[in-house]
């Protein structure tokens, strides 16, 4: 799918009203900010000198929270992945002010003209940050693998790093596609596809739904959809290893703290299969819900109705928190298999807690009394986080798919229908590049319909259509 856009033509529309509507403040309290500040100057302890590894970062362009840097080699038997993470446990005392606000924020939220992050940007986006060209404190993990990409051996420490440069996606995929890559990430090309192909044997599920995004060109918002570039899906894979071993340590452990997803039930799995009859759409018997799906051609209606109905195998996602006793459910049905967050510490709390067992496990420690107590809190803390971040993210495409639709009412538009309902289908348009609800009665799954714009009203960031 080529990118689309359109522009909105003023400069002057800010995301103010949905900051307002939810309550997002991007200013700290006072004694947070002051904790932050001081710790830019903390000591950072006795740790391994990692500088000498080449490490790169890839993150959208020009992205200052850094959280991961990456350097892998080829070897004679197989690969060797170094990932380092931001290392915020030296940053956030326990206990502490900025503790405290932290975990009222849960995560980062994001707007299109301006982050309301959650630390502090002299950390974020700064000392805690593995900007490029300066030694950083990170916790580094480094997996021994074998030729198909499966890891022999796994250690995780705290050490210095220093990043040599900052990649974002779209140049890295150039330059692989040049057959020129940097040397820190060469191997990816050929890492990444044996994970990919090993997280298909496991039975993972991944949906290729088009992701709207929104951009900034300078006299106003445009609205683009882009496919998934491979090094997306390769360096996603690097992290989804370190979080299956971060995973595998904390249920040794029997302490910690898991990204569960419940396994799809056998409706779900049926009512999918039914689908993909209706469409025409040939799914073998012996081929599970993950196979069948990447397969499929995401540039096709069919597959966009198909990966909209196959949301229903992923429902039920949340945080299971143990110490003592492993959980009924320790497995995460988009990864197959057990997993946490531990990549992503500036922009997301759990990411830190979770890391600090790693260390303490792997270091042959009991958990401090303050992380211990900490974990049964997170589930909670975590779930009404990724909750408000998913309702920000939707009311700002929304907002921008209003200001773009604005005067455009009693149009007709080319749809392809992605759910459909007894009254009410989601579509698909592509230009604008636009994920609406569309009144009509049994609108048919996976086919292009013609429908009239009906509503568009900044005001209430709402959208919608009528099948013509």
């Amino acid at each position: 799918m080529a990118s689309l856009v359109i522009r909105t033509g003023r400069a002057d529309l800010s995301f103010d009203g949905i900051r307002t509507e939810f309550g997002l403040r991007a200013a700290f309290p006072p004694d947070a900010l002051a904790e932050a500040e001081e710790a830019v100057s903390r000591p950072v302890g006795d740790r391994a000198d990692l500088t000498s590894i080449p490490f790169v970062t890839i993150d959208p362009p020009g992205a200052k929270d850094l959280d991961q840097a990456l350097h892998l080699e080829r070897t004679a038997s197989g690969f060797v992945v170094h990932y380092a993470i931001a290392d915020l446990g030296l940053f956030v005392t326990p206990g502490g002010a900025l503790d405290a606000e932290v975990r009222r924020r849960g995560q980062t939220m994001y707007l299109p003209d301006g982050n309301v992050p959650l630390h502090p940007t002299v950390l974020s986006e700064g000392a805690a940050s593995l900007l490029p060209g300066v030694v950083r404190p990170a916790v580094v993990w480094t997996f021994t693998c074998s030729s198909e990409g499966v890891p022999t051996a796994v250690e995780v420490r705290r050490a210095l790093v220093r990043s040599t440069a900052q990649f974002d996606y779209e140049s890295v995929q150039k330059t692989f596609d040049a057959g020129d890559p940097h040397p820190s990430v060469a191997a990816l090309a050929e890492f990444g596809p044996l994970r990919r192909a090993l997280a298909l044997e496991r039975g993972a599920i991944e949906l290729q739904l088009p992701e709207q995004e929104i951009e900034s060109d300078g006299d106003g918002w445009k609205l683009v959809t882009r496919p998934r570039a491979s090094v997306d899906s390769w360096n996603a894979e690097i992290s989804l290893m370190t979080g299956m071993a971060a995973a595998s340590i904390m249920l040794e452990a029997r302490a910690g703290i898991l990204r569960t997803l419940p396994d799809p039930d056998d409706a779900a799995v049926g009512s999918l299969r039914k689908s993909a009859a209706a469409l025409g759409v040939p799914w073998p018997a012996d081929l599970s819900p993950g196979a069948f799906l990447a397969g499929l051609d995401a540039s096709t209606p069919e597959a966009l109705a198909l990966f909209t109905d196959a949301t229903r195998l992923l429902r039920g996602a949340g945080y299971s928190a143990f110490n003592g006793s492993v959980p009924e459910v320790v497995t995460h049905a988009g990864v197959a298999a057990p997993y946490t967050h531990v990549t992503a510490p500036l922009r997301r709390l759990v990411d830190r807690f979770a890391t600090e067992v790693c260390l303490a496990v792997s270091a042959g420690q009991e958990l401090p009394s303050w992380l211990a107590e900490a974990l049964p809190l997170l589930p909670s803390l975590m779930g009404a986080s990724d909750s408000l971040a998913s309702k920000v993210e939707r009311a700002s495409l929304d907002q921008v798919e209003a200001w773009v639709l604005t005067g455009r009412v009693g149009q007709e538009f080319e749809a392809v229908v992605m759910r459909s309902g007894d009254n009410e289908a989601e579509v698909f348009i592509a230009s604008p590049p636009v994920l609406a609800k569309c009144a009509g009665s049994h609108l048919p799954e996976g086919e292009r319909i013609h429908v009239r714009l009906t509503e568009a009203d900044p005001a209430t960031h709402r959208v919608r259509f009528t099948a013509v």
